[in-house]
């Protein structure tokens, strides 16, 4: 069998460009939102924002859309630019759109700017027109993004804000943050996914010791030696910076070796075939093809530059040994009694799926080992039915797509349908909050 790999020139490209912005772009004018709304969405992320464009074409006005940094998809590009990551590992077809609708798509908004892209960009549509596998720009990602939220005036329905509760009853929720609170009749949660924490047993718990940070947090200049523990495309990219820098850099992977394959969740379950493996099967069968499916890849474009900085000794790789222990200075310390002596470590473990919980009830998240309980068709909680969860808190009801855009475009397609047709059936919230004023 012959494996096609990419070669790594495809994970550049530029970030910074200056692109079109639609006229009358504004974001919301007033400090806080307003009291109640027919619908809150908490979290702009690309979920958040796919969410709030697809109500948008429901005719679903009245939103209010909260989220920590105030700008749609804001935090995650954030993110993306402390990596260093140039291209999405989500082709073009998988995109923050509406379903169903004339909306201007991904590759569209790509093809539209052909005169700002590269050789390079360029041929990737060209791949992605033919139906093959392309890598996406940040940079095109992100200028869509923006179009997207003005363009389904997004960004003027979105503010800043923590959400601390979410407090749902039989005939609304209200949602309360740091400055303000909203009472909606539907509220859809799109938190995404937080870093999951080393166990305490490598430190005794809490901030790790001095020389150790994770990889959502600045990596500190200075330093010869640098460790990076996690078998993810995050850890390939603190990787690449490292070794870019002239470091020497030690990769610790638990498993016995890597896994390189083009999207992070097999492609299958982007298909409706795939998801109906999740349709009537038990809980348990439910979690061994979300561990089996949902397991740490990297990109195949990464795998002969690693290959060749480990063949040149650039790049340590200790394969098949966990972690037991970390102690200031920095030492590793590893199941086979060895150590690993760095300058710094970064951690790159993976994500954890937000839920809900700390948010919501116990008895309205249902929490069962991690995952909510959801109506199937919905996406609905079972114990709170006026809220919903699009992203990776659906995974359980969706397969292991739903932490994907591809996988928030079917959920979130779900989603607004049914939250319009209850809006349509019920008087809006703000007209029944009058009426019971007058009366």
């Amino acid at each position: 069998m012959i494996t096609f790999v990419p070669e790594p020139h495809l994970l550049e490209s530029p970030r910074g460009r200056e692109w079109p912005v639609l006229p009358g772009t504004r974001a919301a004018v007033t400090a806080e939102p307003p009291s109640a709304a027919d619908v809150v969405v908490v979290g702009a992320g690309p979920a958040g924002l796919a969410v709030a464009s697809a109500l948008w074409h429901h005719g679903v006005t009245d939103l209010v859309v909260v989220d920590r940094d105030g700008r749609p998809c804001g935090r995650f590009f954030d993110r993306i630019d402390l990596l260093g990551q140039r291209v999405l590992r989500s082709p073009y077809e998988h995109h923050p759109g509406v379903e169903g609708y004339r909306d201007c798509e991904l590759l569209d908004f790509a093809r539209l700017h052909w005169s700002v892209l590269t050789p390079v960009e360029r041929r990737e549509i060209r791949m992605a027109q033919a139906g093959h596998r392309s890598v996406v720009p940040v940079d095109v990602f992100e200028a869509y993004c923006r179009h997207l939220a003005a363009s389904h005036h997004v960004t003027e329905r979105t503010w800043r804000g923590s959400v601390r509760e979410v407090l749902p009853t039989a005939d609304a929720v209200t949602v309360r943050a740091d400055r303000f609170s909203v009472t909606a009749r539907h509220v859809v949660l799109c938190l995404g996914e937080e870093r999951r924490a080393a166990p305490d047993t490598w430190w005794g718990g809490g901030r790790p010791p001095r020389g150790v940070s994770y990889w959502d947090e600045p990596v500190p200049d200075g330093g010869n030696r640098l460790a990076v523990v996690g078998a993810g495309l995050t850890a390939a990219h603190l990787i690449s910076n490292g070794l870019a820098q002239g470091r020497e850099v030690h990769w610790v992977v638990r498993e016995a070796g890597e896994r390189y394959q083009c999207a992070d969740v097999n492609s299958s379950f982007f298909r409706p075939e795939g998801r109906a493996r999740f349709d009537g099967v038990s809980w348990s069968e439910r979690l061994e093809l979300m561990g089996r499916f949902r397991r740490a890849s990297i990109m195949f474009e990464f795998r002969p530059m690693l290959e060749a900085a480990e063949a040149e000794g650039r790049l340590i790789v200790h394969r098949g040994r966990a972690i037991t222990k970390v102690t200031p200075g920095v030492g590793l310390h590893l199941e086979d009694g060895s150590r690993v002596s760095v300058d710094h470590a970064v951690l790159a473990l993976g994500t954890t799926p937000s839920i809900g919980d700390g948010l919501m009830p116990d008895e309205a998240v249902l929490d069962r080992g991690g995952w909510p309980r959801l109506d199937e068709r919905t996406f609905a909680y079972l114990g709170a039915p006026r809220v919903f969860a699009v992203g990776a808190a659906a995974g359980m009801a969706l397969g292991p797509a739903a932490r994907n855009i591809d996988g928030h475009r079917v959920a979130t397609a779900r989603v607004a349908a049914t939250v319009a047709e209850n809006l349509r059936r019920h008087l809006p919230l703000r007209t029944a909050t009058k009426d019971v004023a007058r009366v």
